[in-house]
This record gives structure tokens, sequence and C-alpha cells, in this order.
């Protein structure tokens, strides 16, 4: 399978750079008044638990611990930021995986709630990336929930299929053919699904020049 749309060699190796440098974990924020200054430009990840969100922030860095996997749903319960990049020049935010399945209904709703506040008012935030486990064959209504959250509140989105290594070739293209089908009529949403595989590597570096380019934005 081939991602979609290639990127330059100059583009590339934005990616490879961005990510070369330094990444570390920052802080964890519960609330937000814990919110760092919107200095520079942030991107995050959100998908239900056990989406992959953590294997694939420590693939995009070449890291393997640096974001924690856990098989215990909703094991992050902040908004997780990360500085990447020389001088921190980029900021990734880790957000409390959605589906939670072992905790209390006040602490969903407020993470919800924490999560919400977050999307609407952050003016730093260049775009949400969406991911999706490859093996669900499509979005899920949680997943959709927080689609019309971000097309309410005009946040960028774009939706990165996980685990693609585990679905067969063909199946991983009906799955992107029926979310880009989707996505048509989202106005927020980016209109390419972009297919990664943390344990492969696969669509790794196309997903670094994505966010380099982001960063670039300031």
């Amino acid at each position: 399978m081939d991602a979609a749309p290639e990127f330059s060699e100059e583009a590339l190796e934005a990616g490879r750079l961005l990510f070369a440098g330094k990444a570390e974990f920052v802080l964890g924020v519960a609330s937000l008044s814990g919110l760092p200054p919107s200095d520079r430009a942030e991107v995050c990840f959100a998908g239900r638990s056990n989406v992959g969100k953590s294997s694939l922030i420590n693939a995009l860095t070449g890291r393997a611990k640096l974001a924690r996997s856990s098989a215990e749903p909703g094991r992050t319960r902040e908004l997780n930021y990360f500085a990447i990049g020389d001088e921190g020049k980029l900021f990734l935010v880790d957000l409390p995986g959605f589906g939670y399945a072992k905790v209390s209904k006040t602490q969903t709703a407020a993470w919800t709630r924490l999560i919400k506040s977050y999307l609407r008012g952050r003016p730093s935030l260049r775009r949400v990336f969406l991911l999706v486990d490859a093996r669900r064959g499509g979005l899920m209504d949680t997943d959709e929930e927080v689609m019309n959250l971000m097309d309410g509140a005009a946040v960028t989105y774009q939706v990165v299929l996980t685990k693609v290594d585990k679905v067969p070739k063909a199946e991983v293209e009906k799955t992107v053919a029926k979310i880009t089908d989707k996505l048509k009529k989202r106005g927020a949403a980016h209109p390419v699904v972009r297919m990664t595989s943390a344990e492969k590597g696969f669509g790794i570096p196309e997903l670094r020049a994505e966010i380099a380019g982001l960063a670039a934005l300031g």
C-alpha cells in the first residue's frame, strides 16, 4: 500500500530532522489553568483507548519509552505535553483516550469537559490527528462524536489509521475509501487519511513530514 499524497524529499527530510532532535515529556495538564503558554505550534493526538497513540508517538520520535503504553484503558488521564525538536520547536499533545472502559462516569465527564475546552480555546493548535484502529474497519460512533465536536469548534483534524500491518491491504483500502467518503461531508476535516504502522514503521516518515509542515507555520 502506498501513502498519499507523496511528499518531496525536502519535506521528508524536514520531518526526519524535526523528530531527530530532542523529544521530551514536559508536563501533564489536568485543568485549563495548567496549560503552557501558546508560544509555539502544537498538534495533538486523539483516539479511543488502546488505539495505539503511545506507540505512534514513540515511533515518530524513535524513542521506545517516551510515551507510556498500557493495556489498561484510560491510562492517559491528562493532556500530556511533549516538546519536539531542538529548542522545543513544537508541542505534541497526547489527549486522554475516549471510550474508556474502567473509569467512573464522573472521571469520564471531567476528561470530556477538559478536552472540549482545550479544543475550542487553544490558538496554537494547528491540527488534531484522530487515530483510528484499522482493524475496526471504519469510524466508530465515539470517533464521529469527537469529529462533530471539532467541526463545531472549527478545529482542523486528520484521520490516521493505526496498525495497518494487522489488516490485509485490500481491507485497509476499503476502510480508507469509506472514511474518505465520510470526510467529504465534514467542513473541518483534512481530506487525506494517513495509514501507519508503529510496529513496522509504515507511514511514519510521511506523518513526520506532515507535522513538520505544520510546525513551520509557527
